[in-house]
């Protein structure tokens, strides 16, 4: 199939195993490819549902299915398509772990400035809340995408650049590590990285996720959080206060608005749930 062959290795997984699976559901109802009708494809998606699935992934499998007849259509194989006019439920939208100002403090707080690594990931929490950027934009900072005294970074990515604001805390971080800390610790005198391991190497993902988890922990904060939350949290909390849409989406590097307004109804689903929780003529 045409979609297929140019899909990722991971949506060519998704797609096989949705097909292989209803496959096996046919199988067991004694029933053959070329022979489901609608009706059929409908009670295989109630089936899912009533197993757990989630309508997200029941949507994506009938979409596999649809695709699969199609294929076998084009093969010579069928000659209607039973999935077609079958739905799905509508899936509910997830929305964006957002942190609170307090649990952002609460994280913040954590990397004590005692040592290297103290210095380096406080600074580096402080820089993610500070510009909303990306965990693999952080970890690619050179030397001399920073301009400390002017009080911002220079962020490319995709082949873009765009300049972003830090706040006055953010800039003491900053500075503490840059000047004091991260020249004890590199192991090149030509290295261009701004955050660096323990072995004075440009820092990976996978070890900011094992300090950002670890501080998770030590701070109590019971909701999941990845690196990307504190790029969801910075985008909320400048709606919240009163920045307007079109100035976050340059800050995050969205190509399209419709990307940030996401933010617009993760505020406005918290100010609901603050509502009913406070009015007295809500409980």
């Amino acid at each position: 199939m045409k979609e297929v062959r140019h899909a990722s290795p991971n949506t060519v997984a998704s797609y096989l195993r949705d097909v292989t699976q209803f496959v096996t559901y046919l199988g067991g109802q004694d029933e053959r490819i070329q022979e489901a009708g609608s009706e059929t494809v409908r009670a295989y998606m109630d089936w899912m549902l009533g197993r757990g699935k989630s309508a997200a992934s029941v949507t994506r499998s009938l979409a596999s299915i649809k695709s699969f007849y199609n294929f076998l259509i084009s093969a010579g194989e069928a000659y209607v398509n039973p999935a077609l006019g079958v739905t799905v439920a509508k899936a509910e939208r997830k929305y964006p772990e957002v942190l609170t100002s307090r649990e952002v403090e609460l994280l913040l707080e954590q990397p004590r400035c005692v040592d290297a690594k103290g210095f380096r990931d406080h600074a580096m929490l402080e820089l993610l809340y500070a510009t909303g950027i990306r965990v693999s934009e952080l970890i690619s900072l050179d030397m001399d995408d920073l301009n400390l005294a002017a009080g911002f970074i220079r962020c490319r990515s995709k082949g873009k650049e765009r300049i972003i604001p830090l706040y006055p805390a953010a800039v003491t971080a900053m500075k503490d590590y840059v000047q004091d800390i991260r020249p004890q610790i590199t192991a090149d005198g030509d290295e261009t990285a701004v955050f660096l391991n323990r072995n004075g190497e440009r820092m990976s993902r996978q070890g900011f996720w094992k300090l950002l988890k670890h501080y998770q922990k030590t701070a109590g904060i019971q909701k999941e959080i990845t690196p990307h939350t504190l790029r969801h949290s910075f985008a909320a909390h400048l709606l919240e206060n009163g920045a307007d849409l079109r100035s976050i989406q340059e800050m995050l590097g969205h190509a399209d608005i419709s990307s940030t307004q996401i933010y617009t109804q993760v505020v406005k689903k918290q100010l609901k749930e603050v509502y009913q929780k406070a009015h007295p003529k809500a409980q």
